[in-house]
């Protein structure tokens, strides 16, 4: 399995998390940053500008993209979500496979890119897992789309849309849970 090479989606991640970090680093100085489904690392990468590698935790369930981000002295852990977590986060961030299951897809890609058959399934276990692993005061970042029903995730957890992209015939929405 290869790597997921960064997309829009991360880059647009990656662009609001710098902000996002500068901005909460004034209230906390020591952040514990969990980076769920890293993939190439883009987000954990971003996060090392601003705090100590061993406070950032990158997970996914792609041991090559686990490999690389050791090689460059990130703390990893293979899991599938939470499933092989401990502990507990102040940030946590999540770039959801968040689109509807499209069977012309390859089967490869669809890991990355499908949230199931509606497109929110994996965010909405993604959410109730995370609950556990949230510090007092933390807060989670996930990225879906306009094409990610909603409603589900609306009644499970209230969120703010703290940033948006516009890209073809999508918007990319960045939501923080509290």
């Amino acid at each position: 399995m290869g790597i997921y090479q960064p997309s829009d989606d991360s880059h647009v991640f990656a662009d609001f998390l710098k902000k996002y970090i500068t901005k909460i680093q004034h209230s906390k100085s020591n952040i514990q940053f969990l980076d769920i489904g890293t993939g190439s690392g883009i987000l954990a990468k971003i996060a090392s500008e601003f705090m100590s590698p061993k406070n950032i935790t990158a997970t996914d369930i792609n041991q090559t993209a686990l490999r690389a981000l050791q090689k460059e002295k990130f703390q990893t852990i293979e899991s599938n979500l939470f499933e092989n977590i401990k502990g507990k986060f102040d940030l946590i961030t999540f770039n959801a496979p968040y689109l509807p299951r499209d069977e012309r897809e390859p089967k490869e890609s669809q890991l990355a890119t499908t949230g199931g058959e509606r497109g929110d399934e994996i965010s909405l276990r993604f959410l109730k897992q995370a609950k556990s692993h949230l510090n007092k005061n933390g807060k989670i970042l996930l990225l879906i789309s306009s094409l990610t029903p909603t409603n589900k995730i609306e009644k499970l957890w209230p969120y703010n849309i703290v940033a948006r992209k516009k890209l073809f015939m999508e918007e990319l929405q960045i939501l923080e849970f509290i």
